[in-house]
């Protein structure tokens, strides 16, 4: 089992910034990804943005240019630095961990994200 714990998240005005970081722990793989997902009310789970072991990095085209994943493997931690915030931005964002060995997908808790003024 892999337990993520995530931080940060609130309310921000349209044009701000938010960081949020998880911190990941229990069964962990070296090959893994790490990334965020949004989920605002009635729509599916959608990814923002993910980051291999290796530091290769992908990222919602909505958020391109606005939005910088990274991670500190040393740590087994991620972080998302979210910048130009849009009300659009507003979600629940959860922390992911995907096991490349044995292909198991494990989530946080879910951090809130309002973007209002």
């Amino acid at each position: 089992q892999v337990q993520l714990v995530e931080s940060g998240g609130g309310l921000v005005q349209p044009g701000g910034f938010l960081r949020l970081s998880c911190a990941a722990s229990g069964s962990l793989f070296s090959r893994n990804t790490m990334g965020w997902y949004r989920q605002a009310p009635g729509e599916q789970r959608d990814l923002v943005a993910d980051i291999t072991s290796g530091g290769s990095t992908n990222y919602a085209e909505a958020v391109k240019g606005r939005f910088t994943i990274s991670r500190d493997n040393a740590k087994n931690s991620v972080s998302l630095q979210m910048n130009s915030l849009k009300p659009e931005d507003t979600g629940v964002y959860y922390c992911n961990y995907y096991n490349h060995a044995v292909h198991a997908n494990y989530w946080g808790q879910g951090t809130q994200v309002t973007v209002s003024s």
